[in-house]
């Protein structure tokens, strides 16, 4: 006789005096499942007697076929979820400054847990600060390069300077230009930013970038005056004390 496992449908051939005249359990050596097999000609006997049993164990075995179907493509369906977030979530932090170009609030997001980020796809190099004095008026100068680490083209932010006392608080700002105005990926531009009148508490200097649209048209720095010949450094002492 042919045994049919009820829970997986994987079939066995079998002598029928294995089964014995009282019948007996068997066991699914494929998914474990054990259930009991009558002797050979009773179930046929069953149904002949009682077709309406017969035809409810048919349909119970349609049903657990239904209910293995059902489970199977729920269980690809949180599978292919599970995928579907892992890339979304990865995509998001490879590409977190492009997420931040398009939703600049998202930056506050990443920080938090722990990612930088650069929505503008600039980075500072050779960053130089100087301390002079034109006649009595103290200047501080701060110049360098801005390269673009993006992968594409970039108007170009503002650069913001702000001079700071040794208690960290903001006592002078300026902002200045990146020339040229675009860069393309991979190049480099310069800026140069000229606090006159810095006030002599200021103890450090910290560089930023800021949309072209977030500063005041009257705080942008013009172009950097020509020194006197007659400009000396700061006195000792007094030395810049910029970081």
């Amino acid at each position: 006789m042919i045994l049919t496992c009820p829970n997986c449908e994987t079939q066995y051939f079998a002598d029928d005096s294995t089964i014995g005249e009282s019948g007996r359990t068997v066991k699914c050596a494929a998914c474990g499942h054990s259930w009991f097999v009558a002797p050979p000609g009773l179930e046929v006997d069953k149904a002949r007697a009682n077709p309406a049993a017969a035809h409810e164990i048919y349909r119970e075995r349609v049903r657990e076929q239904r209910r293995r179907k059902s489970r199977t493509v729920a269980l690809l369906s949180w599978i292919g979820t599970a995928v579907l977030f892992f890339v979304l979530g990865v995509s998001a932090i490879m590409l977190r400054n492009d997420v931040v170009k398009v939703f600049p609030r998202a930056a506050g997001a990443y920080k938090m847990a722990g990612f930088t980020v650069n929505r503008f796809g600039i980075e500072f190099a050779d960053i130089e600060r100087s301390r002079t004095f034109n006649d009595t008026v103290p200047v501080v100068t701060v110049s360098g390069r801005a390269m673009n680490v993006a992968r594409s083209t970039v108007d170009t932010p503002l650069v913001k300077v702000d001079l700071k006392d040794e208690r960290g608080r903001t006592v002078a700002t300026r902002y200045g230009a990146i020339s040229p105005a675009r860069l393309p990926a991979g190049s480099d531009g310069s800026f140069q930013v000229v606090l006159e009148q810095a006030p002599m508490e200021s103890f450090q200097i910290e560089l930023s970038l800021v949309d072209r649209s977030s500063a005041p048209p009257e705080a942008l720095a013009p172009p950097a005056p020509e020194a006197p010949e007659d400009t000396a450094a700061a006195e000792p002492g007094t030395g810049d004390g910029t970081e």
